[in-house]
């Protein structure tokens, strides 16, 4: 059992990475539609590029939304409207008419005044008016819309709806029916009489109408005619017409959404897995081969992975909110982040696989894949220092331009010309461009949740006026004097070779912080001539220098420096010896000498940057015992140097080359001559 845990233990963080790999692919494959793709591609009025195309089963042929919306529409014309009526309200405004009539013509000289003209005249409109019905209030249907009178919900009459008497009407119509038979005052009593007693005995039974409307709408078949298994949809080279891309998209739907049983779901599932399982461990494959120092960083891995995962849930959350929007999602920060944190060729790796993956659930796969492609290809050239936020600025401008550009173009070859070129996608690029400005805030948030450091937390470590740095200018001034100038000379080689400019200049700044703990021991501090090392053995001596990389390591990690920063502490003098006191020993001890005791516990610089930085330091501190320097000492006293530190092996595990070594040496040599104000040595 003890055996057991000590293997698991010794190889934890393959473990770790490999329960990684495998959340992150199950976590993309949940978010993955879980239904099959469409093999062919297709687009209205394009020919069929694939072979004949039959039918593989029997389906219907779906109608387009347009299609729906236009009969769900036709019918919400003529589908009938439920009024419930009121048969006790004509009857209450019969007896009403009856006692006003008597009360407004009680003064009259007629007798007998139910037998009258125009007693009769007013009982027979009030049949008319409610033969039908009078509504209570008037509604904006058709005139010939369908009507049905119901009462206790028992249908009474069917009518339409301009059949209905409407309140607004009631004084044409009076005006119309007295007309002038009579006198203009009793014609005035009776269409006031008339306006007090009418009521309406129609309102509309809203729920009736809905339940009605509704069982119509339910009605509309989404589909028209059907497609028998075998029978040919369409020929090679046959140019894509309307009925042809309306039978083939019912095609496509049909085979994503209702012919997977769940043997068909568990392959599909197995496949999706399969395929996101090989692009990321194809990612994890470059890791380990060509970034060593990320791959066993599980932090670093973590990291990478979860970026890759955010931009897949983002984009799915927006394919399924409305796939319209899908180029509003800003994946261009994926190749920023990792290229802030790493570098470009990783960054650039990471986004293609991330637009591959993507390529499955996005529509128009093969423009959307491009598109992305060209956006981080473009992302990765442009943006050179992220610190710098007029960069970013121009970069996102710059990507957005591609974005549109690139788009301009697929559009015309799908359509042919420009007349429908549909603007607002234009807009969704500039919004995903404005997003993409988000990365600033995102590095801040990264960095201290995965303890990483980008550009632009070392250019505030570059700042001369941080806590640590002041203090080390104040304990240790002339190593802070000497640090200044080691940033300058590695800055500069930096920049010559195209490494990391801003990374080495704070790693010189900071890689000789542990001298303040014995100050006086090193040369460029001894301002009294009092030398400490005079009252010390050779060997305490070399154990004083030795231990100012482990005194800068333990302050870097109190100060909370970032490891990358620490590394340059660890590694700028490699496993070198400290050669004034070895030589002295040698020259004073007739033994032999043991080199451990003289050496540097290492390890050798492991990167380009660290590796400058070795040359840089060693270079600047012995060339303050240069005497009388011209031209020809510099470059012998720079080739010895740098050759010296190649022979002990100080750049084996730095992937650095002769060349670049030698435009290192060129730079220091200038460099040097400057420092020292040489004039050019004329012959003699």
């Amino acid at each position: 059992m003890n055996v057991l845990l000590n293997k698991w233990y010794k190889n934890h963080a393959l473990v770790y990475k490999i329960l990684l790999f495998l959340v992150t692919t199950l976590f993309i494959v949940y978010l993955f539609p879980k239904t099959g793709k469409f093999r062919y591609s297709f687009e209205k009025g394009k020919p069929w590029q694939s072979e004949n195309l039959y039918a593989p089963f029997n389906f219907a042929i779906k109608k387009s939304q347009e299609e729906i919306e236009n009969e769900q529409t036709e019918l919400r014309k003529i589908s009938p409207i439920f009024f419930e009526i009121d048969p006790a309200i004509k009857e209450n405004v019969t007896n009403k008419y009856l006692d006003n009539y008597n009360k407004v013509f009680s003064d009259t000289l007629f007798i007998g005044y139910r037998n009258t003209n125009l007693y009769k005249s007013g009982k027979n409109l009030i049949d008319r008016l409610y033969n039908n019905g009078v509504l209570d209030t008037e509604y904006s249907y058709d005139k010939e819309r369908p009507v049905n009178l119901v009462y206790e919900n028992e249908i009474q009459k069917e009518l339409v709806y301009n059949d209905l008497f409407k309140i607004s009407g009631l004084r044409p119509t009076l005006e119309i029916h007295f007309g002038s038979d009579i006198s203009v005052n009793d014609k005035n009593k009776m269409i006031s009489l008339f306006f007090d007693i009418i009521q309406p005995n129609v309102k509309l039974n809203a729920i009736l109408t809905d339940k009605a409307l509704e069982e119509e709408l339910q009605k509309v078949s989404p589909t028209r005619g059907s497609i028998d298994k075998d029978q040919l949809i369409i020929s090679k080279g046959q140019v894509i017409e309307d009925e042809q891309f309306v039978i083939l998209n019912s095609l496509k739907s049909e085979y994503e959404s209702q012919v997977w049983n769940t043997a068909n779901y568990n392959w599909v599932l197995f496949a999706y897995t399969l395929l996101v399982a090989l692009a990321l461990l194809m990612l994890l494959l470059f890791l380990r081969k060509y970034r060593i120092e990320v791959f066993k960083n599980n932090t670093k891995v973590t990291f990478i992975f979860f970026n890759i995962a955010l931009m897949v849930l983002l984009t799915t959350l927006i394919i399924n909110y409305n796939s319209q929007y899908i180029y509003i999602v800003p994946l261009c920060i994926l190749p920023l982040v990792l290229k802030a944190f790493f570098d470009a060729r990783l960054g650039l790796f990471a986004h293609v696989l991330t637009v591959l993956l993507l390529g499955f659930i996005v529509p128009n796969s093969y423009e959307y894949m491009f598109l992305q492609i060209i956006a981080g290809i473009v992302t990765i050239l442009t943006v050179s220092e992220l610190y710098k936020r007029a960069n970013l600025f121009i970069s996102v401008g710059q990507i957005t331009f591609i974005y549109i550009i690139a788009y301009f173009a697929f559009f015309v070859i799908h359509e042919g010309q420009v007349a429908n070129l549909k603007w607002e996608t234009f807009g969704l690029f500039i919004l995903c461009g404005l997003a993409t400005l988000f990365v600033q805030p995102l590095i801040y948030i990264y960095e201290k949740i995965f303890g990483l450091v980008s550009d632009v937390s070392l250019l505030e470590l570059s700042d001369t006026n941080t806590k640590l740095l002041k203090e080390l200018s104040n304990r240790a001034p002339g190593t802070f004097h000497h640090s200044l100038n080691v940033a300058n000379l590695a800055e500069a080689s930096a920049n010559e070779i195209g490494a990391n400019a801003m990374l080495v200049r704070v790693g010189a700044l900071y890689h000789d912080i542990g001298k303040m703990v014995n100050p006086t021991f090193f040369t460029e501090n001894q301002s009294n001539g009092v030398n400490p090392h005079e009252e010390l053995s050779n060997t305490e001596s070399a154990k004083v220098i030795i231990d100012h990389v482990l005194n800068g390591i333990e302050i870097a990690k109190k100060n909370n420096l970032p490891d990358r920063v620490i590394d340059f502490i660890r590694t700028h003098h490699g496993t070198s010896l400290v050669y004034y006191f070895y030589m002295r020993e040698k020259s004073q001890n007739e033994e032999d000498v043991d080199n451990k005791e003289f050496s540097y516990p290492g390890p050798i610089p492991f990167s380009k940057e660290t590796a400058i930085l070795m040359m840089c330091d060693s270079v600047e501190a012995a060339s303050k015992s240069l005497k009388e320097p011209t031209s020809s000492k510099i470059n012998d006293f720079v080739e010895n140097i740098v050759n010296k530190q190649m022979e002990t092996g100080q750049f084996l595990n730095a992937n650095i080359t002769f060349k670049e070594i030698q435009a290192i040496k060129k730079v220091l040599k200038h460099k040097l001559a400057n420092i020292y104000h040489l004039r050019i040595e004329y012959p003699e």
